[in-house]
């Protein structure tokens, strides 16, 4: 009876990486923290005031950035593919937030008001009076 198990295959073993792979690899993850944390922080400023606009267009810029050059290292080196899932996720957030941050900019007294008006609210009627009045300051479609 033998009781040493046999390999079923050859094994795949990766090779060691080099130097400049390790450094590359180092670098593209330091992007991708910058490119999350950007990503994150535009979503969680445009949540805190609408008077922040500014810092929230910086950061999605950011964001946009530095997704397109983290798209760009993963097809030069294809180096991990949660990098890349991750970063299309991440840029299709930013891609909601550009529209946000637009709209937002293009209706800012309207967005401003609102946003007063509901931090004032108490109570459901009076958030849905707020919500009224929004609909009722925002330009109407031509029939």
């Amino acid at each position: 009876m033998n009781s040493s198990p046999e390999p079923a295959g050859p094994q795949r073993t990766k090779p060691p990486l080099s130097e400049a792979a390790k450094a590359s690899r180092a670098k593209t993850h330091t992007l991708f923290r910058m490119f999350i944390v950007s990503v994150l922080g535009s979503f969680f400023v445009y949540q805190l005031d609408v008077r922040y606009l500014w810092l929230t267009g910086i950061l999605t810029a950011a964001a946009l950035a530095l997704g397109i050059v983290l798209l760009i290292r993963w097809f030069r080196s294809k180096e991990s593919r949660l990098i890349l899932f991750a970063t299309i996720c991440g840029l299709m957030v930013t891609a909601g937030m550009v529209l946000l941050t637009l709209a937002s900019a293009l209706f800012f007294n309207q967005a401003a008001e609102y946003q007063a008006c509901v931090n004032r609210a108490l109570t459901d009627q009076a958030q849905r009076t707020c919500q009224v009045q929004l609909e009722g300051s925002l330009p109407r479609q031509a029939p």
